[in-house]
């Protein structure tokens, strides 16, 4: 019984691992690539205003609203979709950094600030991928 527990336990603990580590390393692989819509959502701003200490709520509401405009154009546009297990991965490491954003927002501001920060590199990596099955050329 007490080792199936700790089988149970241990193998949560690296499902856990494996799913941040392959988020961080998707993030990391979609930053070295330019953005071409980037300049009408407001992830870009949010960055900059995580960098100079604005205010967290209003960041996450911009956030929270290019999020929105995301997700209706999947669900509207013809021909655009997410159906890669990588950005899957993306947008549910989005909504968990927005529910880890709620629970340190008043408690942990730093690591709010953080999760803001990676939601919003979430946000360009998946502006990126649309933007690619879109035809938007980006110019160098």
């Amino acid at each position: 019984m007490i080792a199936s527990v700790l089988i149970i336990a241990f193998s949560l603990v690296l499902f856990v691992y494996w799913f941040r580590y392959s988020c961080l390393l998707l993030l990391r692989h979609a930053a070295d690539r330019p953005l071409a819509a980037a300049d009408r959502f407001n992830y870009v701003s949010v960055q900059q205003g995580l960098k100079s200490g604005m205010d967290l709520d209003p960041l996450h509401q911009s956030l929270d609203r290019d999020y929105r405009v995301l997700t209706y154009l999947l669900e509207h546009a013809a021909g655009l979709e997410l159906e890669q297990l990588e950005y899957r991965l993306l947008v549910l490491d989005y909504r968990l950094m927005q529910g880890w954003y709620r629970l340190t927002k008043s408690a942990a501001p730093r690591q709010a600030r953080r999760a803001l920060s990676e939601m919003a590199d979430v946000l360009g990596a998946l502006v990126g991928r649309i933007g690619q099955q879109a035809g938007v050329r980006t110019e160098v």
